[in-house]
């Protein structure tokens, strides 16, 4: 009989040892040491390997890569953000909070994909019947398309050799399990080997596999973290489900760039593509009111605007309360402190409040003007002009500093009919607009003169 014994593992970065700690030894994290029990039998799963079975070595000019192709996914946003359409033999993470809409877009690819090639859906939480309910919801109905209920990872694995499909979609891996393993689906040891069982398949056939990863509560995939080194690429799914719009972002991908962004909509009929965020992000602005300014922001190649929103009112006590919601918290407390002493602006007796409109989150350094003027704005009750945006870098001393991309930004802005546009004086040298008046400015309190200037 195989020997069981105890370890505990961390499930950040999958350390192992006999032992209890309340902080990590390898990464330091605190209370992430999980029990588990590990078969030492069974641990040599997948290890067997003969001497006639080994990849063996080839000089990198012999390797054929002309008949590399990617499959597109139909939906231009999720194409976008894989870096061109999904490519053979690749292991795509998705991961996202309950009910963001992972299962949805997987099914919305399979009808878009079946059309051609031959899917497996390989479900661990669903019925084929449940399953087909939300297929006819969603409009799919393909007979490439092959749905499989199935927990057992080496019953899937043998599956995908036997029926050789062109996609393979695991929902989720979090319901996988390696029966020669003791812990429960889900724990540490489990959701490893799994993916390490499936990246084989994947890299072995040359088949294509997109896997569903839960979050846990702090947002990041349910997991060891090597979960996220093993895949090629990572994609996780943002916004709050109550809304109706969803961010679809890449935080790895071998195969692509990491800063391009697509935005769907969740409708009754599944998720549509944004193909114009800019305006969806700009819908129902508020005319006259003080406290908003359009910033424009960089996600990969794609520029967006969005709607900041600033609420400055005096504070009840004597500590003023500080609150930020898509925007960096300690971002905001710098600007503020640069208003205060460079510009003359003081909110020291007033509560301050950002907001950015649609939940789309900005970390771009070039909203920094826009985010000032608006609290600039709510401060002084002076409305900015509908018609106006700024962009650029605050520095410590209150000086604008350049952005990248400047004429990109301003040919997004002229393009929704923007007339008045606030950029860093260095930038100025660079760019132009047919249909906008640019104004290049070097500091705060020329920024905030320069958009009140009729």
């Amino acid at each position: 009989m195989a020997k069981i014994k105890s370890v505990y593992i961390c499930s950040e970065c999958g350390y192992e040892s006999p032992k209890w700690y309340g902080k990590c030894p390898s990464c330091g994290e605190w209370n992430t040491m999980n029990e588990e029990l590990v078969d030492k039998k069974a641990s040599t799963v997948q290890k067997s390997i003969t001497k006639s079975s080994y990849s063996k070595p080839v000089t990198i000019n012999t390797i054929d890569t002309n008949d590399e192709e990617r499959y597109n996914t139909g939906s231009k946003e999720l194409d976008r953000v894989l870096g061109g359409g999904i490519v053979k033999g690749s292991l795509v993470l998705l991961g996202g909070d309950p009910g963001i809409g992972k299962s949805t877009i997987l099914l919305q690819i399979c009808e878009k994909l079946g059309q051609s090639l031959k899917i497996l859906y390989v479900s661990g939480e669903e019925s084929k019947r449940q399953l087909k309910l939300r297929a006819q919801r969603l409009g799919v109905n393909n007979e490439n398309i092959y749905i499989m209920t199935e927990t057992d990872v080496e019953i899937v694995a043998e599956q995908i050799k036997i029926e050789k499909p062109d996609l393979v979609m695991i929902d989720s891996i979090q319901t996988m399990n390696l029966t020669t393993l003791n812990s429960s689906p889900g724990s540490v040891t489990q959701v490893r080997e799994c993916t390490n069982l499936l990246m084989h398949t994947a890299k072995d056939l040359d088949i294509p596999t997109i896997v569903v990863g839960h979050v846990n509560k702090e947002g990041s995939i349910a997991g060891p973290k090597v979960l996220e080194h093993i895949v090629d690429a990572v994609l996780y799914f943002e916004g709050d489900k109550q809304m109706s719009y969803r961010i679809l972002r890449a935080v790895k991908n071998r195969y692509g760039s990491t800063n391009e962004i697509g935005v769907f909509q969740m409708t009754d009929k599944g998720l549509s593509e944004v193909e114009n965020p800019s305006m969806m992000l700009l819908s129902g602005r508020p005319h006259n009111v003080s406290g908003t300014c359009v910033a424009c922001t960089m996600e990969g190649t794609r520029p967006i605007l969005a709607e900041i929103q600033a609420l400055v009112t005096t504070s009840g006590y004597g500590t003023p309360r500080r609150m930020s919601t898509g925007y960096d918290y300690n971002r905001l407390a710098l600007i503020i402190a640069v208003l205060e002493k460079r510009a003359g602006f003081y909110f020291s007796n007033s509560d301050t409040y950002i907001n950015v409109v649609g939940g789309l989150r900005l970390d771009e350094p070039a909203v920094d003007l826009s985010v000032a003027m608006a609290l600039i704005s709510s401060l002084k009750d002076v409305p900015i002009p509908e018609n106006a945006l700024a962009f650029g870098e605050i520095g410590l001393g209150g000086e604008i500093r350049s952005v990248a991309n400047a004429q990109a930004r301003i040919n997004e802005a002229s393009r929704l009919g923007f007339t008045k546009i606030i950029i860093p004086y260095h930038n100025l040298k660079n760019v132009s607009s047919d249909t906008a008046t640019i104004y290049g400015v070097k500091n705060i309190r020329e920024a905030y003169e320069a958009m009140l200037d009729e």
